[in-house]
């Protein structure tokens, strides 16, 4: 296979952590990174660890009032070297489209439509190629396969929810479903570990919260930087979620594993270690073909973290697409799509 060029849109905690990870990985080379203040291009590979260390401290907030760190006269990835400022970061990457295989969509869903709203952008500018995100909610799949026929037409493979959970840990209960001819629960458990706090993690803490009781995502998105620090005040930095509506459901019943009625998920983040507050788990419960019932248990190491769950899976998704991409595969896809189906 041959060197997948691509570009991160968005580079917050998630996409700052893709590049890094990237410079790891072979088969993948990232020629462009953006977020709301600048573009950073180069076809030949931009120099990672010079755009990190230029905007080390000096990332735009995914949310809240004028809430910009900062340091020197430009914010962002515009402090690269290698960057020029912008307005229209997305559009300046889809007019640098044609050189790219892959495009991972690392921006905060505060807006459920946000996300179709950018696959559609792509399709209609005659982007051929593929579109990878992180994305964690259910209603969010449905709004995707609205424009599938639009992705489709354009020559689009879209991953969907390719980051940890979902993502990871989706493929993993699809891998272990298969034990059984009758799924009858998936139970996702994971833990998470942040010493680095809120605010190097705007977007997925923000997230998080909004499945906090009294919360939804338009109450999160409203939210400023001092009322979150609050919020993880007020529980002294370990927030403990049940029932999210995270996209494993969706994602698996589409892959005709279960029923997403009967996918749970939940988790615990603690914003003050980077140990784990609980072992990350995946359950899948079910029937064999002989008539019994047992429970396939799959764990992550505590010692992996949230960058290495996330970010190492979303590349591996974006090579997967890239394969079906070019063999002429095009639409909108979940990562239990990837793995053995039933």
């Amino acid at each position: 296979m041959d060197d997948v060029r691509f570009a991160v849109l968005g580079t917050g905690g998630i996409g700052r952590r893709t590049l890094e990870v990237s410079t790891e990985k072979a088969g993948v080379t990232p020629v462009a990174a953006c977020d709301r203040h600048g573009i950073a291009v180069d076809r030949d590979g931009l120099d990672i660890e010079e755009l990190l260390a230029a905007t080390e401290g000096n990332v735009a907030s995914d949310g809240g009032a004028g809430a910009v760190k900062q340091h020197g006269e430009l914010s962002g990835v515009a402090a690269s070297a290698q960057a020029r400022p912008t307005e229209t970061p997305i559009d300046d990457v889809i007019a640098e489209s044609d050189d790219l295989d892959a495009v991972l969509i690392a921006l905060p869903n505060l807006e459920h439509d946000f996300i179709p709203r950018v696959a559609e952008r792509f399709a209609d500018a005659g982007y051929e190629g593929v579109l990878v995100d992180v994305l964690k909610r259910s209603r969010v799949i449905g709004m995707l396969d609205d424009r599938e026929a639009t992705l489709r037409e354009a020559g689009i493979t879209f991953v969907c929810g390719a980051g940890a959970t979902p993502g990871f840990l989706t493929g993993a209960a699809a891998l272990a479903a298969q034990s059984f001819v009758e799924v009858e629960a998936v139970e996702i458990w994971w833990g998470v570990g942040l010493k680095s706090g809120y605010r190097d993690n705007r977007g997925t803490v923000r997230e998080d919260i909004a499945h906090l009781d009294g919360y939804d995502i338009e109450t999160a998105r409203e939210l400023t930087d001092e009322e979150i620090e609050e919020i993880v005040d007020a529980h002294d930095g370990v927030l403990e979620f049940h029932d999210m509506e995270h996209a494993d459901d969706v994602l698996l019943e589409r892959a005709g594993i279960c029923d997403a009625e009967d996918v749970t998920v939940g988790g615990v983040l603690d914003v003050r270690s980077d140990e784990k507050p609980t072992t990350t788990t995946v359950r899948v419960t079910g029937r064999t073909f002989d008539g019994e019932r047992g429970t396939n248990t799959f764990e992550l190491d505590d010692d992996t973290s949230m960058a290495a769950n996330v970010n190492g899976p979303a590349l591996g998704y974006l090579k997967a697409a890239v394969r079906r991409n070019r063999t002429g595969d095009y639409g909108v896809y979940g990562p239990a799509e990837l793995m053995p189906g039933f």
